[in-house]
């Protein structure tokens, strides 16, 4: 028992004479990891004045939301009862650069050992009794995404936000009702969200630039509980420009914050922040937007005491830098003129030839912009370039070979036919490609290998693996078909899709005879390799070819818009009888207004290539 003792005492005696340096650090890095780990209660608890640290602690904790602390220990300076102890804090704000300072915490030597002292300056130095902290968030100003001269798309326009003031509705079914009419909105939506909406809450129905809430002016304003707050977003100009490329900014959404934050999850933007929801504002986002900064002021928990807000900490926001697209708003321009002309859904894509440069992506109102560069259809016979080229390099025709032309063909039991079954006799395959005879490609395809359409086809680049911020859609062609299917191909049906986008890359191919990557930014990294082409020998060929579609063929309202080369297209679809058809035109015209143009139109449903053709005219037109 005795020897028990004794051991026991040696360390307590050793404790009463050793430097007091050790435990004024271990207790003030005991009150700084409980703090740093939210254990506010436990922090307060080893301080002079728990209800006071605990209120001190809290308040910092709501001038803070969402941040984490690091604590770092420095020096420890000791002297009759009384210890200071410098530490370093690492604020790890919420979407905000990290904030850090010197400070130091009091301490006092107590009958439980020693306690921090609970005063303000132990969260930071500047801060006084009565006192907390403000922070400020900012965001820089945007960075602009710039046309192909480097001038900015994308500026602060006003707008009207649509939408309704509960406390003001006399009768929401007719306001539901007025406000569906004017705008597009259904009134069932309308209502249901007025109907769950907090008492007093704006509920908004719609935003609209100016010129387009003036339109509607006259049948809502005086509707009763409707009203319209203006505010400003960064826009395109116009709703539609380059809609698929460029995207749009807007409100941070959950799905975006998710994308954007960093690999442990730390939110780098907050809810409220615009930001890029779509296109190249969303792929370019951290280029785009820079780096957010923020302020620290002092600022008075009483009311009634004066404080002057001095600052004590500000950081920067760091701007972001522009990202360049090949678009020419000229191009662009006639390209939505061209597709608005067209109800039905409609598309037009333009590449300059040799670059790959994207110079125009348009989709009217009824279509999903989208699939300007994604969308995935069956080409019709504007896949017949493709086709030629396998047939031309294969040497199994020339322009000039005689082919026969019939009504029809059948393959393996399944019968093909040409458009109201006309039937040119035997005319040269020239000829056949002017009048797009389905029967004479079908034949002639058959005796090809059965990888090459897909070879011929990947010439121009269908099917490359594009790396691009916003995806194009390459193409799909078998790289082997046999029988029924092979014929269907060959015809641009079967198995074979193609994006607008893609077909303009095809058609730029044929026009420089350099195929080219598409190229969304000017400047960034290739999208792929370069396309191999098919050979000069046989471009030599099938230009003629394509300008005699235009001279004399089935796209011949274009013969006066200058030099135009092109093939038509109607690709049939669903299972309709008789079967609904997309119209297609693809081609290009050589030194025109805005120097040599590729491009690929598409009109959803337009059941023949007339409809593409006077979209395309349309667009030479605007030029």
């Amino acid at each position: 028992m005795g020897g028990a003792a004794v051991v026991l005492l040696v360390p307590l005696l050793a404790g009463c004479s050793s430097d007091p340096t050790d435990d004024v650090r271990a207790a003030a890095q005991a009150f700084l990891d409980d703090w740093s780990g939210g254990e506010t209660a436990a922090a307060a608890d080893r301080t002079t004045d728990p209800a006071a640290a605990t209120a001190l602690l809290e308040q910092t904790a709501t001038d803070l939301p969402d941040a984490s602390l690091a604590a770092e220990l420095g020096d420890v300076q000791v002297a009759d009862g009384a210890a200071t102890v410098d530490w370093q804090a690492t604020w790890d704000l919420a979407a905000a650069p990290d904030w850090t300072y010197d400070a130091a915490l009091e301490l006092r030597e107590g009958d439980d050992g020693w306690q921090v002292v609970a005063e303000p300056t132990a969260v930071h130095p500047e801060l006084g009794e009565g006192q907390h902290l403000v922070v400020s968030r900012s965001l820089p100003e945007r960075a602009p995404i710039t046309d192909g001269t480097g001038a900015p798309l994308f500026t602060e326009t006003e707008v009207v936000n649509v939408g309704v003031d509960p406390a003001q509705v006399t009768d929401l079914p007719a306001l539901a009702a007025g406000l569906a009419a004017a705008t597009g909105v259904s009134a069932e939506q309308i209502t249901a969200d007025v109907q769950a909406a907090p008492a007093g809450q704006f509920v908004p129905v719609i935003t609209l630039r100016r010129p387009d809430f003036e339109a509607i002016r006259a049948q809502v304003y005086d509707l009763p509980g409707a009203v319209f707050p203006t505010s400003s977003r960064l826009l395109a100009p116009t709703a539609r420009f380059g809609a698929a490329l460029l995207g749009r900014v807007g409100e941070a959404t959950a799905e975006v914050l998710e994308e954007t934050a960093g690999e442990d999850g730390e939110q780098v933007y907050a809810a409220g922040d615009r930001l890029g929801l779509s296109g190249l504002q969303r792929a370019h986002q951290e280029q785009l937007t820079g780096t957010p900064g923020f302020t620290v002021a002092v600022a008075s928990t009483d009311e009634s005491l004066s404080d002057a807000g001095r600052v004590v900490a500000t950081v920067d926001p760091v701007p972001g830098t522009p990202v360049q697209t090949p678009l020419l708003p000229a191009v662009q321009n006639a390209a939505d003129a061209a597709v608005a002309g067209q109800p039905l859904a409609s598309h037009l894509v333009v590449v300059r030839p040799g670059t790959g440069e994207l110079l125009a992506v348009s989709s009217n109102e009824a279509a999903n912009p989208s699939n300007a560069l994604s969308g995935q259809y069956p080409p019709g016979s504007s896949m017949k370039t493709m086709t030629a080229t396998a047939l031309l390099s294969a040497g199994a025709v020339t322009p000039d070979t005689a082919v026969p032309c019939p009504g029809t063909t059948v393959v393996e039991g399944r019968e093909f036919e040409n458009e109201d079954q006309f039937d040119l006799g035997t005319v040269p395959f020239a000829e056949a490609f002017a009048q797009s005879c389905n029967t004479t490609f079908i034949q002639q395809a058959m005796g090809l290998p059965d990888d090459a359409l897909n070879a011929a086809a990947a010439s121009y680049g269908v099917g490359a693996d594009w790396q691009l911020p916003v995806g194009v859609f390459s193409g799909e062609v078998p790289t082997t078909s046999t029988g029924t299917t092979k014929a269907a191909d060959a015809i641009g049906q079967g198995q074979v899709l193609m994006s607008p986008a893609q077909l303009a890359l095809v058609a730029a191919g044929i026009a420089s005879g350099t195929p080219a990557a598409p190229v969304e930014v000017v400047g960034a990294d290739a999208a792929g390799a370069a396309p191999a082409g098919p050979g000069q020998a046989v471009l030599d060929q099938l230009r003629p070819m394509m300008r005699q579609v235009v001279l004399s063929g089935t796209a011949s309202a274009l013969s006066d818009r200058g030099e135009v080369y092109g093939k038509t297209g109607t690709a049939e679809f669903g299972t309709n009888t008789p079967p609904d058809s997309h119209g297609w035109f693809m081609g290009y015209q050589l030194g025109g207004p805005q120097g040599d143009l590729a491009f690929a139109v598409l009109v959803e449903a337009g059941q023949s290539s007339s409809a593409a053709v006077a979209v395309a005219d349309a667009f030479l037109g605007a030029l």
